[in-house]
């Protein structure tokens, strides 16, 4: 994501600017009449995008940032997470604003005019709390505790990319918010839905939807890429969530790095995808049932088309003298900007390593262990959400078909590294683990699991065979309960 950064130079024309208002409005697309008193309304167990009365854009984090101190700009609308923030209520009419993308806090560190908006941190510090004041039109203004400045779109802008600053409480249409409500239920807030006394079905899905072990992510234009285990890793895409086609390989011209640990099969095996700085990233992994000779690579691409990936190169291996297998590779982003590969299959169980983001490639040497289980253990998804990352993996045999026993477990820890233990307290790295979805009726042995956080809320997407054993997509939604554990239902 890249954009215009508007640097201060001066701030004439307020007063007549004020007085445009209802012209500006029109100008910028934004629609007039919305419900009055959206202050006094917040939900704080719900989720919004604000879309600032002047410029129709949305406050945004920049560039997907989980960076302390990272600046929060202006983007077209999108509803995208780095565009969905909670309130969180501090007293005194006062709420701390809580990014959904990176759990950081918006705050104004200084009170200086044109002092430009980040998020940090929470610390219960004055700097980062707000108060809603009510504007005409039911839109609102952001002033802060510490400082009295309003949130301002700086020098009236209407670029993407544009700074968000300090300045003070005049009431202009750049310093006023619509708060469109998405929607409630992450871990941060009351209790989501009562989960359900059985498993659900997998919600409704047409098209191409064999898979085996996939992942995905949302587009920035809002449709869906998908990618799962196949010869030279299979691509599927959906406009709709429900609708999917497929869309090629990642290799069309084959990956011959891969064929040492494959012995020149062209099956890749369950990649992770993920969508960052303007660049896909997909970590794959190559080796042969039963072994843990094995490697995970990384591939890139500015689209995500069939055969516009480049290879990266090797990421990590394992050998057969090795107490682990480098398979079911996943990236997680914590709260500090680091980025982590969990993986893991059977062997010794689920294990971390610190990637360099400038590379993608491994950092350091230190491997940690996550989670084991004896009978079987892999697939990692590594998920910040709220105060708590939460470790999804799947137990037991996988891809027997209907015969498989394959279910979806997980713990928690409020740390990237662990220890992860369950809604019982048992370490995970003991065989703890919390059961969310196992077979029932025609889904038999669903797992390897990747999860998506997207407009609507949080998704599970798994692969579970049919009676017949084929291997078919399965989504459901998350929820949390009122102690932050997260169901399906």
């Amino acid at each position: 994501m890249t954009g215009t950064d508007q640097r201060a130079r001066s701030r004439g024309g307020r007063s007549s600017a004020v007085v445009g208002v209802t012209a500006l409005l029109l100008g910028a697309g934004v629609v007039l009449g919305v419900p009055q008193a959206s202050a006094a309304t917040v939900d704080t167990s719900a989720t919004y995008v604000f879309v600032n009365r002047h410029s129709g854009k949305a406050m945004d984090l920049y560039d997907w940032s989980t960076a302390e101190n990272a600046p929060v700009n202006q983007w077209t609308r999108n509803d995208l997470a780095v565009q969905q923030w909670q309130f969180v209520d501090s007293g005194g009419g006062f709420y701390t604003v809580r990014s959904r993308h990176s759990g950081k806090v918006l705050e104004l560190p200084t009170g200086g005019d044109g002092t430009r908006l980040v998020q940090s941190t929470d610390r219960s510090s004055a700097t980062q709390q707000f108060r809603l004041q009510d504007s005409a039109g039911g839109f609102v203004r952001f002033v802060n505790r510490q400082w009295g400045k309003a949130v301002d779109v700086w020098q009236w802008s209407t670029a993407d990319g544009a700074r968000l600053a300090a300045y003070s409480d005049v009431d202009g249409a750049n310093q006023q918010w619509q708060l469109i409500r998405l929607g409630g239920g992450t871990p941060t807030t009351p209790p989501g839905p009562t989960p359900p006394a059985t498993y659900p079905q997998p919600a409704r899905v047409a098209g191409d939807v064999g898979v085996h072990d996939p992942t995905v992510v949302r587009r920035p234009d809002g449709t869906y890429l998908v990618a799962h285990t196949g010869d030279n890793i299979a691509l599927k895409t959906s406009a709709d969530r429900i609708t999917y086609r497929d869309a090629g390989v990642v290799f069309p011209g084959g990956a011959p790095w891969t064929s040492t640990y494959t012995g020149g099969a062209r099956n890749l095996w369950a990649p992770d995808l993920s969508y960052r700085n303007g660049r896909y990233h997909l970590y794959y992994s190559a080796s042969t049932f039963g072994s843990n000779r094995s490697a995970i690579f990384l591939a890139t691409s500015t689209t995500g088309t069939s055969g516009s990936w480049t290879n990266e190169g090797l990421v990590v291996e394992s050998r057969t003298s090795d107490t682990f297998n480098a398979i079911d590779p996943n990236l997680t982003v914590d709260d500090q900007g680091r980025w982590w590969l969990t993986f893991g299959s059977f062997w010794s169980g689920i294990k971390m390593i610190q990637i360099d983001p400038a590379t993608g490639r491994r950092l350091g040497t230190t491997m940690h262990g996550l989670a084991a289980y004896a009978p079987g253990i892999e697939a990692p998804v590594l998920v910040r959400r709220g105060p708590w990352y939460y470790l999804y993996v799947s137990f037991d045999r996988c891809c027997q078909g209907a015969a498989s026993t394959y279910r979806v477990m997980v713990g928690r820890s409020a740390n990237p590294t662990g220890p992860f233990v369950d809604r019982a307290g048992r370490d995970m790295l003991a065989g703890g683990g919390t059961q969310i979805l196992a077979s029932h009726g025609s889904v038999h042995g669903p797992g390897h699991q990747a999860v998506l956080a997207d407009t609507d809320g949080d998704l599970l997407f798994y692969h579970y065979y049919a009676d017949n054993g084929a291997s078919l997509l399965g989504i459901n939604r998350i929820g949390y309960d009122a102690a932050a554990w997260p169901y399906v239902y």
